[in-house]
């Protein structure tokens, strides 16, 4: 089965306009995995740190280059020969690396961008939906999105305390299904708030 014969990152930019890191996988039987890091608008004192470049002429401080180095850099070279269905030695590996109880040295985004694109290049190999192989031979639910419909707090422009409201289109019989269910609730809640 296969083993990391590289690992590369990129800096693309979220749905907010906002770099974030993107990671692919590689493996010497020929997949990859590809995986793109989300970030939140907000951060807890206790969350891991996300990486940023903090070059205030770049992407206003946000970029993520010093992540995309340590990717194809550190973890490219530490990681190689690694077998992709080892995900704890794999997830262990970073974490000794950082070295940091927030993974600051390395950054979460970096260490989390390889972790999902391993964890999907490994579900590639078996030729099973993510879901499936994470979840074993017995899983039968479908993920469920989870949509953010309102936002509050102090990002947003309103009075509302409460940060996000969200919905979980349940008991769709496929994911196209619940996104649709879910997108159909967000444009009838707009024209209900008007």
């Amino acid at each position: 089965m296969g083993h990391i014969s590289e690992i590369h990152a990129r800096q693309i930019l979220d749905s907010r306009g906002n770099p974030t890191i993107e990671v692919e996988v590689f493996t010497d039987t020929g997949y990859i995995g590809r995986a793109a890091v989300p970030s939140g608008a907000s951060t807890g004192v206790h969350e891991a740190v996300e990486l940023r470049d903090g070059d205030k002429d770049y992407y206003l401080g946000k970029g993520v280059l010093k992540a995309v180095n340590n990717v194809n850099s550190i973890l490219n070279e530490e990681l190689s020969g690694y077998d992709v269905f080892n995900q704890g030695t794999i997830d262990a590996a970073m974490i000794e690396l950082d070295g940091t109880e927030n993974k600051s040295n390395l950054g979460a985004n970096a260490t989390l961008g390889v972790s999902l694109a391993v964890a999907k290049v490994a579900a590639k190999e078996t030729g099973q939906p993510l879901y499936r192989y994470l979840g074993g031979i017995n899983a039968n639910t479908l993920p469920i999105p989870m949509m953010n419909i309102l936002n509050g707090g102090q990002h947003a422009d309103n009075k509302i305390d409460i940060q996000e409201f969200m919905v979980m289109p349940i008991g769709a019989e496929s994911f196209s299904e619940a996104l649709r269910m879910g997108v159909e609730v967000f444009h009838h809640l707009k024209t209900v708030l008007k």
